[in-house]
């Protein structure tokens, strides 16, 4: 069997999740009770306390997430991406954003053996704590940015 292309292995998990939200999750919220809040002072207060303790070691103090972050390190694992407007993390709607936080790659697109370098947040981190740091890293956003993930959200619920 030939090996397969790295590019094609993230595509695939990618088209993974996706399928997974389509599809529903029976672990899952009602997407309502996760929707971020990136204009509420008091949760962007909270969720940029969160992201300094939790998250900005990986994906930096700017959001710029880790060099090469498409490309497997030796370890199999891909590197932290970045949250601000170059990355992906604007394409995704608020409930898959929760989830991935919440449950990790792995069991929200039921991928067994997938390795990530990304924490579990479940049993960490409350769900508002994981709403007020998604919502903190989405107030960063410039505001085309925000109005097209406003956009994906709308999309999403259809």
């Amino acid at each position: 069997m030939k090996p397969r292309p790295k590019h094609l292995v993230a595509a695939l998990a990618v088209a993974a999740v996706l399928v997974a939200l389509v599809v529903g999750d029976p672990f899952a919220d009602p997407p309502a009770r996760h929707a971020l809040q990136p204009d509420n002072a008091r949760v962007l207060a909270q969720g940029r306390r969160i992201y300094e303790a939790q998250c900005v070691a990986c994906h930096g103090a700017r959001l710029e997430g880790q060099p090469n972050w498409r490309e497997r390190g030796p370890d199999g694992r891909l590197p932290a991406p970045p949250h601000d407007a170059s990355g992906h993390t604007w394409h995704h709607p608020d409930e898959l954003l929760f989830r991935l936080t919440k449950f990790g790659v792995a069991k929200v697109a039921n991928l067994k053996g997938y390795v990530s370098a990304m924490p579990v947040y479940e049993g960490i981190l409350s769900d508002e704590e994981i709403v007020a740091v998604l919502s903190w890293i989405k107030s960063q956003w410039p505001a085309e940015i925000r109005a097209r993930h406003d956009e994906i959200n709308q999309q999403a619920q259809q």
